[in-house]
């Protein structure tokens, strides 16, 4: 669904040019689609912001660390922002939620570690397989080898997302648009896992590792990631992917170690499935992250009490932006498609609060440029702290270290 995303816009830039003949679009009508620049003084707010929240998360024990938080498969304009990505540290411990656009650099300046960048990094855990969300896997892993993985072999990088969807999504009609099955990428094996996707990544790049392997002496790459797909628990009702995409369900454990449990639960993103948010526990608090989903009942249940909840969102006046009335049956039909498998700003803060969460940090904010005014509205219905995200900003976890003199 996050690809929708993308064909809103091309979709709506589209539009105006027909509606404006063979002119150009128009600058104003541009920014109402990809937003104005920000000023030197919003900017210097926005950065004074991140430095000084970094300052006081590294008292902390655990502390979540936002690498990229824009949404959707698309360099946005007129913003900092990158794709989604984020880190929880326990202790000395990262562990990396997605990783899309920029989030290989972005965890190199989290983490402050220039040269070893990989090596301390536990766990990667993958909501689902949109590009926005695993654009820079690749990247970490051809990377990776000269940025710490390499001096790792004995405790190999766990890797956890998706597995095979194991059926193909009906096509999406929308009026004017053809219903003639697409050609199908890949038929042996057309919606593959993670397991799968990390594979065939070895064979798409076996040119550089091989090399890697020979000229630079590193070693098998393959023996310094374990990728696993999360499997499913047996749950009542569940028919298919394109039947009942988010059964109720409770969630269930996919990792545990010395520092945290990982539990996840499927959300709603059709028709892209399966799609996970998850929970980390540790000894300082819970924080979960949603992936991308409308409002859920199951992340609901499993956010319950949780300290920090990391929520995707979309403004919905962006969208009536996008598609402004009066609208065709198919700009209609792409503006509810949209809002039908993301949360809207005005939605959010319901959510948090029926999880009685105590902070809801907005992420995978869409459009990736919008403004605080614009993400303000996620407050309504939510008596907690609202933290509007912007990369590389850090928040402790409930318990502050005590530090010896």
């Amino acid at each position: 669904m996050c690809d929708i995303i993308g064909q809103a816009i091309d979709r709506a830039v589209t539009r105006r040019r027909l509606l404006a003949g063979a002119a150009a679009v128009g600058a104003g009508a541009l920014a109402s689609m990809f937003g104005t620049p920000a000023s030197a003084a919003e900017i210097a707010q926005q950065q004074e912001r991140v430095a000084q929240a970094r300052s006081t998360a590294s008292s902390f024990d655990t502390r979540l660390m936002l690498l990229g938080t824009a949404g959707g498969p698309t360099w946005w304009p007129n913003t900092n922002r990158r794709s989604v990505s984020s880190v929880l540290v326990v202790g000395d411990a990262p562990y990396m939620v997605d990783c899309g656009d920029g989030a290989g650099k972005r965890l190199q300046q989290a983490l402050d570690l220039p040269r070893s960048t990989m090596k301390p990094l536990r766990a990667l855990f993958l909501t689902h397989l949109h590009s926005d969300h695993i654009v820079d896997y690749p990247n970490l892993l051809l990377y990776g080898l000269f940025g710490g993985l390499d001096s790792r072999s004995s405790s190999p990088l766990q890797v956890f997302g998706p597995g095979r969807r194991g059926e193909m999504e009906t096509v999406f009609a929308l009026p004017g648009r053809p219903t003639t099955e697409p050609a199908v990428i890949n038929p042996s094996n057309p919606t593959p896992g993670t397991e799968d996707m990390t594979g065939y990544l070895y064979q798409a790049f076996a040119t550089d590792l091989n090399d890697r392997m020979r000229d630079n002496g590193k070693p098998d790459i393959r023996s310094l990631v374990q990728a696993h797909d999360i499997r499913l628990p047996a749950i009542p009702g569940f028919g298919s992917p394109n039947q009942t995409p988010q059964p109720a369900m409770e969630p269930f454990k996919i990792y545990e170690d010395d520092r945290v449990r990982v539990s996840a639960t499927l959300v709603y993103h059709a028709p892209v499935w399966p799609a996970f948010a998850f929970r980390f526990d540790t000894d300082d608090g819970a924080v979960v992250f949603s992936g991308d989903t409308a409002p859920s009942q199951n992340l609901i249940k499993m956010a319950k009490g949780a300290d920090i909840l990391v929520h995707e969102v979309i403004v919905s006046g962006w969208i009536d932006r996008l598609f402004p009335s009066p609208r065709s049956l198919a700009d209609e039909g792409l503006r509810q498609h949209l809002l039908s498998a993301h949360t809207a700003v005005d939605q959010v803060g319901k959510v948090a609060e029926s999880a009685g969460v105590s902070t809801l940090v907005l992420s995978h904010i869409v459009p990736g440029n919008a403004r605080a005014a614009e993400l303000l509205p996620a407050q309504r219905d939510f008596s907690g702290q609202l933290v509007i995200g912007e990369d590389l900003l850090q928040l402790g976890v409930t318990r502050k270290r005590r530090r010896t003199p």
